[in-house]
């Protein structure tokens, strides 16, 4: 089922949170609506769902015009961030009870219950109450009651959050997993970048009520289009330093020096940019080397994250193999990949 938003706007007591959006879900796909808390992602999810209503444009599921229906005439399975389990209820119940409001028969119920069951892994849990179940047990119930109803579309309200990081990234798994498995258009509510980069076909990243970006969750962050997408993506994220053109090189006040890229070639002497280095391209492979000293370490396991103070007010990170050999005071001469870095102008846009 394809989603789309038409001109879509939402105010809350005559303030304007989102204005005239455009937005396009494509069928089976799922697509991550990724921002900082207040950007709008939540209230997006909610309109479509039709819980808010909206104050303008049109949302439709396929051809179907959907704007002011109830939430319950739309056929949308919802998964909230505290579950929304019934107490009372086991497991089986839970799930069930979406289909008795439907008024199928038992045997019909018995059917849809045993196989969402299956898909999501809860069978040895059905005669239990969520207070029995542990966070990702109840998640995943959840999910099930979501899912049991055949919805045209899964919303996903930061349903990770509640997690811990284990349960986290298994329960990011099984419900990509689970996706795919059933072809549903879904859309996933977030903060967390590595969540949405992890989970999603797209990305569309929001700021103050409007989408800064739709695209690949890898070309997103090889290609963001301002500096805000760029210091939201990526964990560690990147190293941004300020300063300016300086012939075919970057400087800062500080007299800290790096070559622009060879892509950029013939910027104006003197012009305000930015450049954003990005940890996985400071320290392993470059033609150019940086000189500095190890001001932070911290160790990862496999890798290793380190902060490298190259000049007055610049620190660049970088990540790399674990490795023993270097300590926080000690210089260092590490490579850099130029080409690889981000430019921006003083406005923010991608150079």
């Amino acid at each position: 089922m394809q989603i789309t938003l038409k001109n879509f706007t939402k105010s809350f007591d005559g303030n304007v949170v989102i204005d005239r959006m455009n937005l396009e879900i494509r069928d089976g796909e799922m697509l991550a609506l990724l921002g900082p808390s207040g950007c709008g992602k939540s209230t997006t999810l909610l309109a479509i769902s039709g819980i808010h209503r909206v104050n303008g444009g049109q949302i439709l599921f396929g051809d179907r015009d959907v704007s002011n229906l109830p939430s319950q005439k739309r056929n949308v399975g919802v998964v909230f961030q505290n579950y929304a389990l019934y107490p009372h209820m086991n497991a089986y119940e839970n799930i069930a009870f979406p289909l008795q409001v439907r008024g199928q028969s038992k045997t019909e119920i018995e059917k849809a219950v045993g196989q969402i069951a299956a898909l999501t892994h809860i069978e040895p849990y059905m005669s239990r109450r969520p207070g029995q179940l542990s966070g990702g047990q109840q998640q995943r119930v959840a999910l099930a009651r979501a899912l049991v109803r055949r919805p045209d579309v899964l919303l996903l309200d930061e349903p990770l959050a509640n997690l811990d990081a284990k349960l986290r990234l298994e329960m990011r798994s099984e419900i990509r997993r689970i996706q795919q498995e059933t072809g549903i258009t879904a859309i996933l509510v977030t903060h967390d970048q590595v969540e949405a980069m992890s989970m999603s076909d797209r990305i569309a990243i929001m700021d103050q009520g409007e989408i800064m970006q739709i695209s690949t969750p890898d070309d997103m962050y090889r290609n963001p289009v301002n500096r805000f997408i760029a210091g939201f993506m990526g964990n560690p994220p990147i190293v941004m330093v300020d300063g300016r053109v300086e012939g075919t090189a970057f400087e800062t006040t500080s007299g800290f020096r790096l070559p622009l890229p060879g892509r950029l070639g013939g910027l104006k002497h003197g012009r305000p940019i930015s450049i954003g280095i990005r940890p996985e391209h400071f320290g392993s492979t470059g033609a150019h080397t940086v000189a500095g000293t190890i001001s932070f370490v911290e160790p990862q396991g496999r890798e290793s994250h380190f902060d490298v103070r190259v000049g007055e007010g610049v620190v660049l990170r970088s990540i790399q193999p674990s490795r023993r050999d270097v300590a926080v005071g000690q210089p260092v001469e590490w490579p850099i990949d130029i080409e690889s870095t981000l430019v921006f102008d003083e406005q923010g846009k991608t150079l």
